[in-house]
């Protein structure tokens, strides 16, 4: 884990400073800030690794490097900023320009408005150099595979196999565990590889997910850590949520929350955690998938696979950061992810079932029942969704929601629950008129 930030000027060293004090939960063990002709950079580190920093003589560079095609990277070079951000956005980074014009970045949206309120997301695949933006990779549809089926299971298996283990190394390891699939296919992969696997689940008292989580934590035999949850806990952490995760969209602060709360519970004892984002957008996890026809089904998938940066990655990400710990993202290792796109989407959705090519892969592996389990989203499985939409049904009255639903920059709150996430984000940040570097759930359903 570890966060940067940077002024594309030199001299700049204070403003730099508070930067990276914003930050400085992504990194508890060090920091430095590096002053180079045109540029000063900051980064923050945790102990887990080397200080991501290179100070040769003819480049600066800094970097918040999650290991196995997961990164963000600044550096100068021959007096010019390159800054590159890895394919899918695994790794956050923002940028935007000081009144002055001077370009700025940062690892979270809280450092950059210390210098600027222009923030724009940095485009994933993309780098910066020059003065100019440019793309680098494109996700997009890939030549289908033509092998048989239960080739792919296999294939898609040890890529798994590979991208869990090479992301283990010598840190402490655990995964964070709902009992589904993509959890649990994690945390069996992992486990070989750990003496003492931990796992952490979330939720209500009698959620889904304690019982599945349990089940599959008993078959790998693993430390198991329970956080049982009420609504009293919710709304205490509920302004630190929406604090790291920098987001008023409820489907996003829903699922933060619990996320938060296992995070919290892994740190104190492991250094990074794995997480199953990406099983879904990748093997058709959704529902609604089943109404596309199969060529529409690929290109949907694309499209959300490509939206999880400042989605459901940003929630893992700010989740752990808060609490000093990395999560790793096996699903979306870019080795997967090339073979997941070569799979044609009849083997991901078939007959009816989402996800068919994972589960032939992870059988024989999981418990059937796991491998069989259909889809729960995230604040379903540990409770939380209905009691949080209960309590700001409670909180704001249907005339207050009709006067404050629509922003300044025209946007619509689609909930009385998101109106509620939206005041305690504008405690923390103040009314910004541009939050267009703000990703929004796709086909919520408004109020």
């Amino acid at each position: 884990m570890s966060g940067i930030v940077g002024i594309e000027d030199s001299g700049r060293q204070i403003q730099v400073e508070h930067m990276l004090d914003k930050i400085s939960h992504r990194g508890t063990s060090g920091s430095e800030i590096i002053g180079a002709e045109n540029g000063t950079l900051g980064v923050v580190w945790t102990e887990s690794q080397t200080p991501p920093v290179s100070t040769g003589v003819r480049e600066r560079t800094v970097q918040d490097e999650g290991g196995n095609g997961h990164f963000a990277r600044a550096q100068i070079i021959k007096g010019n900023l390159l800054l590159v951000r890895d394919q899918l956005g695994v790794a956050p980074l923002y940028y935007g320009r000081t009144e002055e014009g001077v370009l700025c970045f940062a690892s979270e949206v809280k450092a950059l408005l210390e210098v600027t309120h222009d923030v724009h997301k940095f485009p994933p695949g993309h780098l910066y150099y020059g003065g100019n933006f440019r793309s680098y990779y494109r996700l997009k549809k890939q030549p289908p595979l033509r092998s048989h089926p239960q080739h792919m299971a296999r294939e898609l298996c040890q890529r798994l196999a590979t991208a869990v283990k090479e992301r283990i190394k010598g840190d402490v390891a655990g995964t964070w565990l709902s009992g589904g699939l993509d959890s649990s296919a994690l945390a069996a992969l992992a486990r070989p590889h750990v003496d003492d696997l931990h796992t952490f689940v979330a939720g209500l008292p009698g959620a889904p997910d304690l019982d599945h989580a349990f089940e599959m934590a008993a078959f790998i035999n693993s430390e198991h850590h329970e956080v049982i949850v009420s609504l009293d806990d919710l709304l205490h952490v509920l302004p630190d949520v929406i604090y790291h995760l920098e987001s008023f969209d409820a489907l996003l602060v829903r699922s933060s929350i619990t996320n938060y709360l296992v995070a919290e519970a892994a740190s104190r004892y492991v250094s990074t955690v794995f997480s199953g984002e990406g099983g879904d957008e990748l093997f058709a996890g959704y529902h609604y998938l089943k109404d596309l026809h199969p060529t529409a089904l690929e290109e949907e998938l694309i499209d959300i696979t490509g939206r999880l940066d400042n989605t459901a990655l940003q929630r893992v990400d700010r989740s752990a950061a808060a609490h000093s710990i990395k999560a790793h993202v096996g699903f979306l290792d870019p080795h997967v992810v090339y073979y997941a796109l070569r799979i044609p989407a009849k083997f991901k959705l078939h007959n009816g079932i989402e996800k068919w090519i994972l589960r032939q892969a992870m059988d024989g592996i999981l418990p059937e029942d796991i491998v069989q389990r259909r889809k729960a989203k995230f604040w379903e499985g540990a409770g939380v969704g209905e009691i949080l939409a209960k309590h700001a049904e409670n909180r704001i009255t249907d005339g207050e929601f009709t006067r404050e639903r629509v922003l300044p920059n025209r946007w619509i709150l689609n909930t009385k629950e998101e109106l509620l996430y939206y005041r305690c984000f504008c405690e923390h940040f103040g009314e910004l008129k541009d939050l267009s570097w703000m990703g929004r759930t796709k086909n919520v359903p408004q109020q």
